[in-house]
């Protein structure tokens, strides 16, 4: 099992920066990909940001150069994966899932989310 935890999130204007964090734990060291996803209210969960096999990097068509995820180094069996935002706008707004998972997929594990509101 794989234990994440979600914080960063929060109110920001058009334009702005925002860092999400992700703490894991647990048995991460079986862990393939790491991920972000989000859900805008009214839609489907999308991914956002995913690492593959700690060095290969994707992003969700949106991002457009604007996100960057990133990974601590494991110490000891805990982790942090962190999400850069910057040039946030409107459609950015939504809940915020940190995700793990055994194959390129990181959808075995989830945390709770966190709330991202971009507004001015």
């Amino acid at each position: 099992q794989v234990q994440l935890v979600e914080s960063g999130g929060g109110l920001v204007q058009p334009g702005g920066s925002l860092r999400l964090s992700c703490a894991a734990s647990g048995n991460i060291f079986s862990i393939y990909a790491w991920g972000w996803y989000r859900q805008a209210p009214g839609k489907q969960r999308e991914k956002v940001a995913a690492i593959i096999s700690n060095f290969r990097t994707e992003y969700g068509d949106f991002v457009k150069d604007r996100f960057t995820i990133s990974r601590e180094a494991n110490e000891g069996a805990k982790t942090t994966m962190s999400l850069a935002m910057d040039s946030l706008a409107f459609e950015d707004t939504g809940v915020y899932y940190c995700s793990a998972g055994l194959d390129p997929r990181p959808t075995s594990y989830w945390g709770q989310g966190t709330q991202v509101v971009v507004a001015s």
